[in-house]
């Protein structure tokens, strides 16, 4: 509520004293009016949470259903923005900042006006700790990834974060959802835009204005990618290095160091990565991330990325001192560290190297880089390592789940020379077992949890030897599910008429994840193929052992379904291997959809030493083809997948 007063002067009331029952009526009113009102606010004030919970707003919020599709009805007016964010008013609304993250709001309450949200130094100052605020933005496409975001800092004990909405939907829902967030007034789409797009580099764009909105308030900021996840309180770390005015992540894949210090900068090669660094507000850092906004905004070609490297490129060297792993950069007066890739990891040095458990290191921080399959393959990677917070009902599909243990000879994982053939023979022997387990779950109508994958060589999106030189990659590894299958394919909502039945998929570490609920875990059934005609293999539970059934391989439609219909309480059917443990569908029609759908699930190897192209397409049905070898498209019109 504002209360304009107007401010008369003293002349107004030298008036005649005939007029002057007439104004002292008047002003009574007013007086007696303005005490009245003052009661409704502060009666409204306290009316709906209690003595020690004061709310500003008395309506009826959505349920909790409803918070994260609050917006869709709402217009969305967006407040102007300006270079300087306007003050904010702390007032009766402080309590919008200060309370518990988490904290959902009062009962009844309504949200407050969308400019309340507006950024300002008193705002980030409410949510400041040890003059540190940690900062991440997004829009609603990123709402989960927010969350993750917010909830591993919250586990961690960092408190003192805002995320900033880029659009009205997420702001929303987020505030619904008691987190502390901010309106960025981007007005960006709620959609995932897609990496590389006009909309993906206007986000890059808006952190960097950010930035430069922030840095003048004069406290540190530990700015971070949606797409990242704190894996251990980083606050410790970086008030090592006091001096620092900036401290980034690298793209770097090759170690400069063995321990938890800084990379040593002069061989670092990889671009400095701005989707974890920490800014100190001093002359110098204002200078850059002004100029660095004013080149941006000068040239929308340029990435925000490169950009940044450029700027901090312009000088390099040489070092702050002896001891501490700062260089002077940018301007001269710049002290730059770049942390180490080994703890602040990126997508490679986390799920491809895995270099802080070769090191025995503890890793602070992954950052979904150096990944494919999009949005979707950023997820499933951290499903993969089992750092996805996801709703309760991903734990527990109403369908159950399927599982099998892979099976894999010595030979094929261990035998002869790494190599671009040695990795196809392996991974397409395992994509075969993969194929046959996505029929059963697609027959059973189950979830399947994919087996872990294992690579001889690494992938890139440029020609390489196998390995990266000089890197700490083991062969063989266990390789992320995008290195090899379109994750992004396999979970979109593809034409059942066209495609057959939707196959649903978990990743491999799923059953080993502590937030699969006690009742999935315990309901278990543990399926031994068998060669039918055998002692005891007769599709029937095995009574002296609880919870096993002997399967014939080599079973077809019919029994699977008559057999299996018998467990479909139980959650879990764990297959003891998938190698001929089904001889095809029956129905030709189910057959032809089965396989448009899963031969889409494949991607590329990339990418073979000088040749042009140098990618190689995997092939879910290469046994098939007599003779099939991985080898590049040999001309422009072979260059496709295999559908």
């Amino acid at each position: 509520m504002n209360i304009i007063m107007g401010n008369g002067d003293e002349s107004s009331s030298s008036t005649s004293n005939a007029k002057k029952p007439l104004f002292l009526t008047i002003y009574a009113t007013v007086v007696i009016g303005f005490l009245l009102s003052s009661f409704y606010v502060f009666s409204a004030l306290y009316s709906s949470g209690g003595a020690n919970t004061p709310t500003l707003f008395t309506s009826t919020p959505p349920s909790a259903s409803a918070a994260t599709t609050i917006a869709t009805s709402i217009s969305g007016t967006n407040t102007t923005r300006t270079a300087a964010p306007r003050s904010f008013n702390g007032g009766g609304h402080t309590n919008i900042w200060t309370k518990p993250i988490w904290e959902v709001p009062a009962p009844g309450s309504k949200m407050p006006p969308h400019h309340t949200f507006q950024l300002s130094k008193e705002l980030v100052e409410s949510r400041v700790k040890d003059n540190v605020i940690v900062v991440t933005f997004g829009n609603y496409a990123f709402e989960d990834f927010v969350l993750n975001w917010v909830r591993h800092l919250t586990d961690l004990g960092v408190t003192n974060l805002l995320v900033g909405a880029m659009d009205i939907k997420l702001l929303e829902s987020l505030y619904w959802q008691g987190v502390p967030v901010f309106d960025m007034g981007s007005n960006m789409s709620t959609i995932d835009v897609g990496w590389g797009t006009p909309t993906f580099h206007k986000m890059g764009r808006e952190k960097v204005i950010l930035i430069d909105a922030m840095l003048p308030f004069g406290y540190e900021i530990l700015m971070c990618d949606t797409d990242m996840v704190w894996l251990k309180n980083p606050l410790p770390y970086l008030a090592r290095y006091p001096n620092a005015d900036i401290l980034t992540s690298t793209d770097q894949v090759v170690p400069t160091v063995v321990d938890d210090s800084l990379e040593a900068w002069r061989d670092v090669s990889g671009a400095y990565n701005i989707g974890i660094f920490h800014w100190r507000s001093t002359a110098t850092t204002i200078k850059l991330a002004r100029e660095w906004k004013d080149m941006l905004l000068a040239d929308d070609k340029i990435w925000d990325q490169n950009g940044f490297n450029e700027l901090v490129h312009k000088q390099l060297g040489p070092p702050v001192d002896e001891e501490s792993g700062l260089v002077f950069a940018y301007d001269g007066k710049l002290k730059l560290g770049m942390l180490p890739a080994s703890i602040f990891c990126s997508g490679h040095t986390y799920f491809v190297q895995a270099i802080y458990q070769q090191l025995r290191l503890e890793p602070y921080a992954v950052h979904t880089t150096f990944q494919y399959a999009g949005t979707e393959g950023k997820r499933h990677r951290l499903r993969e390592g089992m750092v996805f917070y996801d709703k309760p009902e991903y734990y527990d599909s109403p369908g159950g789940f399927l599982s099998f243990k892979p099976s894999i000879p010595k030979s094929l994982l261990l035998g002869g020379e790494h190599s671009i053939e040695s990795h196809f023979v392996l991974v397409h022997y395992q994509m075969k077992q993969i194929r046959t387990a996505l029929a059963i779950a697609s027959l059973l109508n189950r979830t399947l949890v994919m087996p872990p994958l294992w690579c001889r060589v690494d992938r890139m999106w440029f020609p390489h030897p196998g390995i990266m030189p000089g890197t700490m990659t083991r062969q063989p590894f266990l390789c992320p599910l995008d290195h090899v299958f379109e994750v992004n394919i396999m979970l979109k909502d593809l034409s059942e008429e066209v495609f057959g039945p939707e196959i649903d998929i978990r990743e491999y570490s799923f059953l080993d994840n502590p937030l699969v609920p006690k009742q999935v875990k315990e309901s278990w059934l543990d399926v031994q193929l068998c060669q039918e005609g055998s002692a005891n293999c007769h599709a029937v539970t095995n009574t002296s052992r609880p919870g096993t059934l002997r399967f014939p391989k080599n079973s077809n439609e019919e029994t699977f379904i008559r057999v299996f219909s018998s467990f479909k309480d139980v959650k879990v059917l764990q297959f003891s291997s998938m190698q001929d443990a089904f001889s095809g569908f029956s129905d030709k029609a189910r057959e032809d959809k089965f396989r448009n759908r899963v031969k889409r699930y494949t991607s590329i190897w990339c990418c073979v030493e000088n040749k042009q192209p140098g990618h190689i397409y995997y092939d879910m049905y290469w046994d098939e083809k007599p003779g099939w070898k991985p080898l590049p498209p040999a001309t422009p019109a072979d260059d496709h997948p295999p559908f």
